[in-house]
Formats: structure tokens, sequence, C-alpha cells
């Protein structure tokens, strides 16, 4: 949200797919990051045909860096215990 995304926007995101607040590029960026996160899923052609469509090169290096770095935490977190710190409290 200190980014300038809305409340609503954001409480939307588990239903990304039926919600009208997304845009194509948002959409887009969604699905990209679903199919990094789940296991035995690939990014294909048409997917990535999109995304360019969105996003440059070094943008598409820093969506996916920051997907990896999300599916990361919560690989590392998880198994140590390791809970939310409260800088961000959504409600």
């Amino acid at each position: 949200m200190q980014a300038g995304a809305a409340e609503a926007k954001i409480r939307e995101v588990p239903t990304w797919r039926e919600s009208a607040l997304f845009s194509d590029m948002e959409r887009d960026a969604l699905e990209y990051a679903e199919r990094m996160t789940i296991t035995g899923e690939r990014v294909g052609e048409e997917l990535w045909t999109r995304l360019r469509r969105h996003f440059g090169e070094a943008q598409m290096v820093e969506l996916t860096a920051a997907v990896a770095l999300e599916n990361f935490r919560s690989k590392f977190n998880v198994p140590l215990g390791v809970e939310a710190q409260g800088f961000c409290v959504i409600k």
C-alpha cells in the first residue's frame, strides 16, 4: 500500500481472475507469479509474449527477482516459524 496500491485491490489479489480491479498487465504479472510459484507449472511462450508487451527486459528481470524473493521467503520463514513483524498491517 505504501507504493500506492488501494486496499480494496490488495484484498482482491486471491481472486484476481474474477476481479474487475486488475488491468491486463496486472493479470499477466499475477499469472506469471503463480506459474513461478506452483511446482510443476511452466511459463509458456504465449504468456511470455503477453508479458513482453507490458514489460521490457530489465522490468522482466526485476519482476522475476521479486517473485523469486517472495518464494524464497515463504520457503525459508515457515519452517523456522518466522512470523509477520507487524510492519504492514492490513485490516
